[in-house]
């Protein structure tokens, strides 16, 4: 079930209509079925849905495919939710598969930070125009009153991969928001679950791969004294 988002949504399917037949019974005929024995059966099927989640979703390692099944997830929930079935262990749920997004997020901006560092040739960026100029500034607002004066051709502080990893900074947290939408969390619930998730990408994933580049090229610390500045602003 954990390889493919269509064996998610079979599973859920096969559940909610189960749940929604048993319902229509209640509500269709007199003696069949009763609330506390459709209640007994949903209690049942809940915890063991919970657990079944937990087991098979604990092997997805592709951050979109998690995203994918936290909203089937919601979707099976908020159904349910309007047959009047409580639905409380799956949201509970939800914020612990929400740590393990944040998890295989790290590892995939790993890679990326490590391709951005092996790629970049550390020198500063060369601008020869205004249009130039302003193309650099638009993905990295850097301000440098001095250097705006200097005439062109001149060189900004820094390399490529400044810009470049301060772009993917701010993906990795557009890819943390996508995962807090439905779930019924506070502003400041998910700023905490941003911050978090965000000093875990700076403080353990860039240092990691900012350290090895350093090792393996030797690099000086000005770049990434000045990247880390930037990028907690």
């Amino acid at each position: 079930m954990h390889e493919t988002l269509d064996g998610y949504r079979k599973y859920f399917n096969q559940i909610v209509g189960f749940f929604v037949v048993e319902d229509h019974i209640l509500h269709t005929t007199q003696g069949l079925v009763n609330r506390a024995y459709i209640d007994e059966l949903w209690e049942m099927a809940l915890s063991k849905t919970v657990a079944a989640l937990r087991t098979h979703s604990s092997y997805c390692s592709d951050p979109n495919l998690v995203l994918d099944l936290k909203n089937l997830i919601v979707l099976f929930a908020d159904t349910l939710q309007v047959y009047g079935f409580p639905v409380n262990q799956l949201f509970d749920m939800l914020l612990e598969i929400r740590d393990q997004y944040s998890e295989t997020l790290l590892k995939k901006w790993s890679g990326i930070f490590r391709n951005i560092l092996d790629s970049d040739n550390y020198s500063p960026i060369p601008v020869t125009s205004e249009e130039m100029y302003k193309k650099v500034i638009g993905q990295f607002p850097f301000q440098d009153t001095e250097l705006e004066k200097q005439p062109f051709p001149k060189k900004f502080p820094f390399s490529e991969f400044v810009p470049k990893v301060y772009n993917q900074i701010k993906e990795f947290i557009y890819a943390c928001l996508k995962f807090s939408e439905d779930l019924h969390l506070s502003s400041t619930e998910v700023d905490d679950m941003i911050r978090k998730s965000t000093n875990l990408l700076l403080t353990r994933t860039l240092s990691n791969s900012l350290q090895n580049v350093i090792k393996r090229k030797n690099i000086g610390l000005t770049e990434v004294t000045l990247l880390l500045l930037e990028a907690v602003k």
